[in-house]
């Protein structure tokens, strides 16, 4: 079973440079129940990596349990639709979290 932990494990290769072009960003991840735990995934100057916990310079804290996370990176849940249905909370900028989204390879 994929964990979170393998997810964020992988992020920085299915990070896609050329669609991130000047960005400079952190966006934080706090996630809940089974498997969960903390996680700030950092864009800048055309890299990316993840570190554990949240940074205090993050943009963005994206908040949902563990499972919704695995489930949203492997395709079976729509990131709009958790959104909209109250299964992702985001404090900060959702400008860089729209943004974001679009970063990285999923399946």
């Amino acid at each position: 079973m994929t964990t979170p932990a393998d997810i964020f494990a992988k992020t920085p290769q299915n990070f896609i440079a050329e669609k991130a072009g000047g960005m400079n960003a952190a966006v934080a991840f706090d996630l809940s129940g089974e498997n969960g735990g903390q996680w700030t995934v950092m864009i800048e100057n055309g890299t990316c990596t993840v570190e554990e916990g949240i940074a205090d310079n993050a943009d963005a804290t994206i908040s949902m349990t563990g499972s919704d996370y695995v489930d949203m990176m492997t395709g079976k849940l729509n990131p709009m639709m958790a959104f909209m249905g109250g299964k992702v909370k985001v404090s900060g900028d959702l400008n860089t979290v729209m943004k974001f989204q679009t970063l990285f390879k999923t399946g």
